[in-house]
């Protein structure tokens, strides 16, 4: 087949390309970075033209409105790219660092370094700024890149890669180091899946279905970047004003995101306060209220929720309401209809605080903040190539460090093991 030749084609000159690229000097990496945040400020009108032809595309589709933020570029986002790239150069570059060094009783040197993994597959669908965010993060970390966005957003994503192949010519790096798969569509995401001989690791974001077939299919090993079915907990001992804020914020900021808070638990002995005022600002920002029996006795608006509303991401002006008796009540929620992806508590008890923190089993933990935080750039790491929400390897926001392996180099003066 020749999408078949097409895909091996470019995976076999990125893994190529690979192992230059993994000793590439960081200032040649941050050069690459600063020409390209140059060329996106140039070329913003040219790639606002390809993105609005992917956008009119969807819209005549019957897309939904939070699948069009996703896919939608502005001149602000743009600049947001732009500015990212200019804050990843400025982050020390992980390759290199020594972890661990240790000197046996034989006198042997043992160093701990950490390396690029070498060739990483991203499979995403229909955000662009992800091809920006992939590239920069795995070139600053010494790895290539194989890209493999959705048929969505297939303008975008190659007037990017143009984009991209520009700056690595300027700073003098291997064009190779990142390729854009377009080519077989389904099958070719599974022929891809199949090539472990020349990818290393495979990231995929994107939808919940996209992630169990990439799970289900690969030879090669696997970062998750699952669902946000992230919660926000009121306790007995919140600060109304507080409270309303940060879920406010967490709901409607931008809720097409995976950070969005989705469900909101609130203590019993704080709901008739609390609720009605909330209930208030999310009909005013036009947030659809799904509740349990006890939160429709309070808001009368409230469409029931069901039990699969608790697993809902929903990625939408859509929230479930859920009043419990204890935090303990709400922890067991969190960590049975959880992602373990972000998760925070309202409260003025630093008891009560440390209890969430420690007991909620998720990637990142909140206290008196909104979830919308997890994000690499609010984090200082630049930018993230995602959120994980795996426990192996990498946890939460992913970025240089995450997108590095270690090896050990060992010194020695003639030992010979007796």
């Amino acid at each position: 087949m020749d999408w078949k030749k097409e895909i091996l084609s470019q995976v076999e000159k990125t893994y190529r390309c690979s192992f230059e690229t993994a000793h590439l000097e960081t200032t040649r990496k941050n050069d690459f970075l600063v020409r390209l945040s140059e060329i996106l400020q140039k070329k913003a009108d040219l790639i606002l033209k390809q993105n609005q032809k992917d956008v009119r595309r969807c819209q005549k589709q019957n897309y939904s409105e939070a699948f069009i933020d996703r896919l939608l570029l502005t001149q602000e986002r743009i600049r947001r790219m732009s500015s990212s790239l200019v804050n990843i150069s400025n982050l020390e570059d992980p390759v290199g660092t020594i972890i661990r060094e240790t000197i046996r009783p034989n006198g042997l040197l043992i160093k701990k370094i950490r390396v690029p993994i070498g060739v990483i597959a991203i499979i995403y669908e229909s955000r662009p700024d992800v091809t920006i965010e992939a590239t920069s993060l795995c070139i600053k970390s010494g790895n290539c890149v194989i890209l493999r966005g959705g048929k969505e957003a297939v303008f975008s994503n190659l007037i990017l890669v143009d984009c991209i192949k520009e700056a690595l010519n300027l700073a003098d790096i291997n064009p190779e180091a990142v390729n854009f798969v377009k080519s077989g569509g389904r099958m070719g995401v599974r022929y891809m899946l199949s090539l472990n001989d020349f990818i290393d690791l495979i990231i995929p974001r994107g939808g919940e279905s996209l992630i169990k077939t990439v799970v289900s299919l690969s030879t090669i090993p696997v970062i998750k970047h699952y669902k946000g079915v992230c919660h926000i907990y009121v306790d007995r001992d919140a600060d109304i004003r507080m409270a309303l804020n940060v879920c406010l914020n967490a709901k409607v900021q931008r809720p097409a995101t995976c950070n969005a808070m989705e469900t909101l638990l609130v203590h019993r002995d704080i709901a008739k306060t609390f609720l009605p005022e909330m209930a208030e600002l999310f009909i005013k920002h036009r947030v659809e209220i799904r509740g349990c029996p006890e939160t429709m006795k309070i808001i009368s608006s409230a469409k029931p929720a069901t039990e699969r509303d608790w697993h809902e991401e929903y990625l939408d002006l859509i929230v479930s309401i859920r009043i419990v008796n204890s935090i303990e009540e709400a922890i067991g929620h969190i960590n049975k209809y959880g992602t373990k992806h972000s998760d925070s508590i309202i409260t003025s008890s630093n008891n009560s605080a440390e209890k969430f923190l420690r007991e909620v089993d998720s990637a990142c933990v909140y206290h008196n903040a909104s979830t919308r935080f997890t994000d690499g750039g609010e984090f200082g790491f630049g930018a993230e190539i995602g959120i994980s929400t795996d426990k192996i390897h990498a946890r939460g926001p992913m970025a240089l460090e995450e997108l590095t392996t270690y090896k050990y180099m060992i010194y020695g003066n003639g030992q010979t093991r007796t």
